[in-house]
């Protein structure tokens, strides 16, 4: 994995409404792998802050939490804003 493509994933985990699932479409990276970069290119106190929020009920990082209304990972510009290989 390429220093761009770890900054993207860092992006994409941060995004309360981007869920774990959309970063393993687009990268093949698990939700387990996904805390283990942040563990390791965070630091200790961001990754903490990020973890608190990933499991508070703000984040929507899974897609259990997500309204079942919410049929797609991204916005509809999302491709042309990032090039994103999610179509």
């Amino acid at each position: 994995m390429n220093e761009r493509e770890t900054d993207r994933i860092i992006e994409m985990a941060w995004e309360d409404r981007t869920p774990f699932e959309a970063i393993e479409t687009q990268f093949g990276v698990s939700e387990a792998e996904v805390i283990k970069l942040m563990r390791r290119e965070l630091k200790e106190t961001s990754f903490k802050m990020w973890r608190k929020r990933v499991n508070s009920g703000v984040s929507q990082k899974h897609l259990k939490k997500r309204s079942a209304d919410i049929q797609r990972f991204k916005c509809t510009r999302q491709r042309s804003i990032s090039n994103n290989k999610i179509t």
